[in-house]
């Protein structure tokens, strides 16, 4: 069988690590053509380009601030620059900020809001603006979202934003067959999740142990395709039985 993929073009936000960086490969391993976006490590972007091309894929780094509405206005110019009409959007880049609420201050919200929230909103924006009928739009939550946690309220407030955006978009787009959808990660191996608390979030999860990049990303995947044309406006949770 073919890859599902073949021919299709992805933009992947915040796609050079972590998470996005599992998507990138995913993606390029079924065939899409993946723009990998960046803001501050432009090393890590062409490495996974490299590490694509070199496995026969197709993918390009763009480096775009997505808190910025003309920087996301140009990812998409040169996305299609690069490869095309874009078909899937992955609006994966965030930030975290690991205060309780009452520590965080003002700057602190601008920051999380300013890329969790707001960016995904200019990303989710652009690419219902741009895509074509039965394109694909997948937007990373958490799954903390479900859960009471007391030191990332900023982080986890931005999310539930993010949950609101694909409801709401998915009936917007809903006639032109574009689907939109969340994945909602339980507690991954990836920076953002210090790994002297590993230990404490396994035993949060039926599985037992905190997931992989690669294992949400096979999620993210699925939705991209065409298996799952009569799924939108649902939060997937590839968390290993969290909350």
């Amino acid at each position: 069988m073919p890859p599902s993929l073949t021919g299709k073009a992805a933009v992947v936000t915040g796609g050079s690590r972590g998470i996005g960086r599992a998507v990138v490969r995913a993606l390029a391993g079924a065939g899409a053509g993946v723009v990998v976006n960046w803001v501050d490590d432009g090393c890590a972007a062409e490495a996974v380009v490299n590490e694509v091309v070199s496995a026969g894929g197709r993918a390009v780094a763009v480096r775009a601030d997505v808190a910025q509405e003309a920087a996301v206005r140009r990812l998409f110019d040169e996305a299609e620059a690069a490869f095309g009409a874009v078909d899937i959007v992955v609006a994966n880049a965030a930030v975290v900020v690991t205060k309780p609420l009452t520590d965080s201050t003002e700057d602190d919200f601008d920051l999380v809001f300013g890329t969790n929230a707001k960016g995904v909103f200019l990303t989710l924006r652009e690419a219902g603006l741009r895509l074509p009928d039965g394109g694909r739009i997948v937007a990373v939550s958490t799954v903390g979202t479900r859960l009471y946690l007391p030191n990332t309220p900023l982080y986890l407030g931005s999310k539930g934003a993010v949950e609101q955006f694909v409801r709401s978009l998915s009936r917007q787009l809903g006639p032109r067959a574009i689907t939109v959808n969340a994945v909602s990660p339980g507690f991954t191996e990836t920076a953002l999740f210090p790994e002297h608390d590993r230990a404490w979030a396994s035993g949060l999860a039926s599985l037992g142990r905190v997931g992989t990049p690669a294992e949400v990303a096979e999620a993210v995947v699925w939705l991209a395709g065409p298996s799952a044309s009569w799924v939108t406006g649902q939060n997937i949770g590839a968390c290993g039985g969290v909350g």
